[in-house]
């Protein structure tokens, strides 16, 4: 009777207990049957990537022999291209090989056309944006006016940015000719489809507060743009339109090679005269010119960013 009664009073006490073991053998029965399917998702992944690297060498013709032979003439075209600097005849006059005036003896015209290539992509950028921006707008799905536009206008960026900047130099310089106009072209035409994505996306995020305000007080669909999302992306804009500076300088060099003006296009010509020298000389002023502009560029976007922030 005394045991019973024991039983019973503790009855709640072991059902909890009994609840709480059911509980976490279920939980463990489960946790175990995601880390097998866990392990066996990672295998087949694994596998199928080494089944595609396989296939896809097969089809490129990846020979391992090649590439070992290859290596050693990479190092033979560097050796050919690097000055013969003398170090007692460095600042020597341009007329005596061996010192930097004569490895720069066409430095007035590099720098002439570093000035090109650095414009070729502001002006790329500028007016990229500037489409961009105006795009953007129809084609963020909350801020769009209607669903026509939003479908039209993502798919005509998806255009534009898919394909590459150096495919629409060759067809505007078999168009315009030779020169920078048609690297400018270029070049704006991919800005604008990559900078719209990026807007678009700047603008879903933006708070739509300030835009029922300025509906609810009569204002239409240009003054909720205007004065309701544009103020709250413009940091983000500008940070990214820098960005995209930076990749259009490297761009513009690119670019050259088909003709579309710039520095590239000297560089290209070098290449194929072998003026081994002139080639180092271009290569060494280009990357000078690009780090110092993605470090003032970077500069400037993290004071946008912080102003933002603060």
């Amino acid at each position: 009777m005394d045991r019973q009664k024991i039983l019973l009073k503790n009855y709640p006490k072991n059902c909890t207990i009994w609840k709480m073991n059911n509980i976490l053998e279920n939980y463990s029965k489960n946790y175990s049957e995601q880390i097998k399917k866990r392990r066996f998702w990672n295998i087949f992944i694994v596998l199928g990537l080494f089944v595609a690297i396989l296939i896809s060498s097969s089809i490129i013709d990846l020979n391992m022999t090649r590439i070992t032979s290859g290596i050693p003439r990479l190092g033979d075209y560097i050796a050919k291209i690097l000055p013969n600097l003398d170090t007692n005849l460095l600042f020597a006059n341009s007329q005596i090989e061996g010192s930097v005036p004569y490895w720069y003896f066409n430095f007035k015209k590099y720098i002439v056309l570093l000035y090109e290539t650095f414009n070729m992509a502001v002006l790329s950028t500028l007016f990229g944006f500037v489409f961009a921006l105006l795009l953007s707008f129809f084609s963020a799905r909350n801020i769009t006016p209607n669903v026509l536009s939003f479908f039209f206008v993502k798919r005509f960026l998806e255009f534009l940015r898919g394909v590459p900047e150096i495919i629409f130099a060759i067809l505007f310089v078999w168009a315009l000719g030779v020169g920078p106009l048609a690297g400018i072209i270029a070049m704006t035409i991919h800005t604008t489809g990559a900078l719209g994505k990026l807007f678009s996306e700047v603008h879903e995020n933006a708070e739509l507060k300030s835009c029922e305000a300025i509906r609810s007080a009569g204002g239409g669909w240009v003054p909720e743009m205007r004065y309701g999302v544009l103020p709250q992306v413009l940091p983000n804009i500008i940070s990214y339109a820098l960005l995209r500076f930076e990749i259009n300088i490297r761009a513009s060099t690119v670019i050259g090679f088909v003709g579309a003006g710039g520095i590239g296009q000297e560089l290209y010509l070098v290449i194929n005269f072998n003026y081994y020298e002139e080639v180092s000389a271009i290569i060494l002023l280009i990357i000078l010119t690009v780090i110092t502009i993605d470090i003032t560029s970077g500069a400037l976007r993290q004071r946008i960013i912080k102003g933002t922030h603060d």
